[in-house]
């Protein structure tokens, strides 16, 4: 019992100045124009910090197998859900068609069909046709 009261008092005895300095302390309205803006200022921060991270995540190209010699060439829409996407591999291309659930081997080609990075907008779609009429059913 009397070792409870000893450390109780020795408990308060240490806060004791701790409380009387919280209790000296004026509070601020909390609803106040100056209590808002740094609200708002501290959302804005934590916000554009989050985005900014979220971009540098996105450039940094974290994921596995990223960026080991395969890109998309071009791509063309057959229907909401299908497509039709020209693959560069090393020194092939692979024409591969592409729907939910399942991907599709169409074409092989050992020569550039379309060079990468220099196909304009509507082009992939006129040089498959082209491809796919010489090669014939």
């Amino acid at each position: 019992m009397k070792r409870n009261f000893a450390r109780t008092s020795l408990f308060t005895l240490i806060l004791l100045p701790y409380a009387a300095v919280a209790a000296a302390t004026k509070v601020s309205d909390p609803i106040s124009f100056q209590s808002v803006s740094q609200l708002l200022l501290a959302l804005l921060l934590v916000d554009s910090l989050i985005f900014a991270l979220a971009w540098a995540v996105r450039r940094a190209n974290f994921v596995p197998g990223q960026g080991s010699g395969m890109r998309v060439v071009a791509s063309l829409a057959l229907s909401a859900r299908e497509r039709a996407v020209l693959v560069q591999c090393g020194d092939k291309q692979l024409l591969l068609g592409v729907a939910p659930g399942s991907v599709q081997l169409l074409a092989q080609f050992d020569e550039a069909v379309i060079e990468p990075g220099s196909a304009p907008k509507g082009e992939f779609a006129n040089r498959l046709a082209q491809i796919l009429q010489q090669k014939g059913p």
